[in-house]
């Protein structure tokens, strides 16, 4: 990737009033709005940071969209895991090169996409194939063809156990209604000091997580992050009167192994 924005590449437009416009450019594409259409040619073969205007005067700025960006923009069919949540999971997970990670309900693959860029190789089990190929496409979309190599999604229900051959892993990270119900397979396949860890939006649900982490499992906790922006603008400061409060519980534990 380089300075200069090319045909294929993503670009984010940013408007007067901070709205933000996702966009795979494209040598005879245009970007159409109600303030008229920008020519992607205006872009492709131009620097980031680049100002353009429509054919109706409104001005964006043109910058190559994070991995943040993504997952907010990006096309979805089930809910996704926003980015609040997505960087505590990592670490509490220790997601890095080369980790094994089973992963179940991977949805619109916001999180699958977020540890394949630390670095984690991924199996994972969807019981919709939409979903399934919705998240490879995602995927493939922000990260390109070779993040499919440490990509292997299976239409699968994880209630029902997780395959042997598909083992063993580092890591089990868990985004479906009763991640309970998968424990007793995760202690099959995972290995020793290996690290579980569940997204739950009830509070009941990460309590029925935790009563499941008995026996085996040490350094059990269960957290929520909130998310709370600052006005200031000058010598006025002060909490944005909206925050983006709960999202959801993540509950992790690590595995002590099946021997005493």
């Amino acid at each position: 990737m380089t300075g200069i924005f090319a045909a294929g590449e993503k670009a984010l437009l940013l408007d007067s009033k901070k709205r933000r416009y996702l966009i795979d450019l494209a040598d005879d594409g245009e970007f159409h709005s109600h303030n008229g259409f920008v020519a992607h040619s205006q872009i492709i073969g131009e620097p980031e940071g680049l100002f353009v205007n429509s054919t109706k005067g409104a001005e964006y700025i043109v910058i190559r969209p994070t991995l943040e960006d993504f997952v907010v923009e990006m096309p979805r069919g089930a809910q996704v895991i926003y980015p609040k949540d997505l960087g505590p999971i990592c670490m509490l997970a220790d997601i890095g090169p080369g980790v094994r990670v089973f992963e179940s309900g991977v949805g619109s693959g916001a999180l699958s996409m977020t540890m394949l860029r630390y670095g984690a190789h991924i199996t994972g089990y969807e019981l919709r194939e939409d979903f399934a190929n919705r998240a490879k496409k995602n995927v493939t979309s922000f990260l390109g063809e070779e993040a499919l190599e440490r990509y292997d999604v299976h239409i699968r229900d994880g209630y029902e156990g997780i395959d042997a051959e598909h083992g063993p892993f580092d890591r089990v990270i868990l985004d479906i209604p009763e991640p309970w119900q998968v424990i007793p397979h995760a202690e099959k396949v995972l290995q020793a000091g290996g690290i579980f860890l569940a997204y739950t939006p009830s509070i009941t649900q990460a309590s029925q997580v935790r009563e499941a982490l008995r026996g085996k499992w040490i350094d059990t906790r269960t957290i929520e992050v909130l998310h709370r922006g600052w006005h200031i603008e000058g010598q006025a400061v002060r909490p944005d009167h909206r925050m983006v409060a709960h999202t959801g519980f993540l509950t992790v534990g690590r595995f002590l192994g099946l021997k005493k």
